[in-house]
C-alpha cells in the first residue's frame, strides 16, 4: 500500500506524463523504482504512459483497455492478430513484478 505522500507525488508525476509535460529524470527514476516495487504504482505509471501515447476518447475501446490495465503502454508493442486461443490467453496475462504476492 502506498503512503499518502508517495501516492500524491506519483499522481503528480503521472499527470504530467499523461499530458506530455516535462518530467525530471530524478522523478522518473523514483517513479520507475516505485512501480517495480508496488503493483498499484506500476498500474498508475502504465496508464499515464498509455494516455500520453494515445488520444484516448471517452467510451472507446482504448479507454476500456487502459482502465483495465491491459496491453502494453507502447503502441509499437500492440498485438495485431492472434494465432489461436492460447495466444489470446497469453495476451491477457500480465507480467508479474517482484511484488506479485502483494494484495492491494
Amino acid at each position: 500500500m502506498l503512503s499518502t505522500e508517495y501516492r500524491l507525488r506519483l499522481e503528480f508525476i503521472c499527470q504530467r506524463i499523461a499530458t506530455n509535460q516535462e518530467v525530471e529524470l530524478k522523478e522518473m527514476i523514483w517513479a520507475n523504482k516505485l512501480a517495480k516495487a508496488n503493483r498499484s504504482a506500476g498500474e498508475m505509471l502504465r496508464k499515464a504512459r498509455r494516455a500520453a501515447r494515445n488520444d484516448i476518447k471517452e467510451g472507446s475501446l482504448d479507454e476500456l483497455l487502459n482502465d483495465m490495465d491491459l496491453g502494453h503502454p507502447d503502441p509499437a508493442q500492440h498485438k495485431q492478430n492472434f494465432d489461436g486461443a492460447e495466444d489470446i490467453a497469453d495476451w491477457f496475462r500480465q507480467e508479474k513484478t517482484d511484488d506479485w504476492r502483494q494484495h492491494d
